[in-house]
């Protein structure tokens, strides 16, 4: 089956690194289906029921956004809120995310050496992360951990930019 790749960026159209991912990965439509949230739901309105089909008509799940707050872009936060159900994703009768394989795609603008416990934010993209990882342990799938890309604001090389987005290619064929 497909990777259905959900993408969320308030602003894809001046990213560097998110926009060449999506490129990249535009370049194998028969292995995945990337899904940008602000094209499909510019009013934030997000259809809940087609969402789910979405993703259960995919194998693996892998959101895609740059780090925000030190958190996900609201949309996203919106479609985890909407979309991961009681009864659909979690529950008694929620297992449409059981044993599914999910991942993470992070774009960070800061340094790596400033995700670190002696940094100027003291704590890791690991720790910033977890309550992804926790949200996809709850609906019980199979959490990956991620893929990050830091120091975009930093203005990356070409050859940096190309091989971030083959990296993540591999990433995502690897989980």
């Amino acid at each position: 089956m497909k990777t259905l790749v959900i993408v969320s960026h308030p602003s894809i159209e001046t990213s560097v690194i998110n926009k060449r991912w999506v490129e990249e990965l535009s370049k194998y439509p028969e292995k995945y289906t990337v899904h940008d949230l602000a094209k499909v739901y510019p009013d934030g309105n997000i259809d809940v029921h087609k969402e789910q089909k979405l993703v259960e008509s995919h194998g693996n799940l892998i959101l895609q956004f740059p780090i925000y707050w030190f958190n996900c872009p609201p949309l996203l936060k919106k479609w985890l809120d909407d979309v991961l159900t009681y009864g659909w994703a979690y529950g008694s009768n929620g297992d449409k995310l059981k044993n599914r394989k999910v991942a993470l795609g992070v774009t960070a603008g800061i340094k790596i050496e400033d995700y670190s416990k002696n940094g100027r934010y003291r704590y890791t993209l690991d720790e910033v992360l977890v309550p992804f990882e926790m949200t996809f342990k709850y609906c019980n799938a199979d959490y990956r951990s991620f893929f990050a890309f830091y120091g975009e604001e930093h203005k990356p090389s070409a050859s940096e930019v190309s091989k971030s987005a083959q990296d993540y290619v591999n990433f995502i064929d690897q989980i």
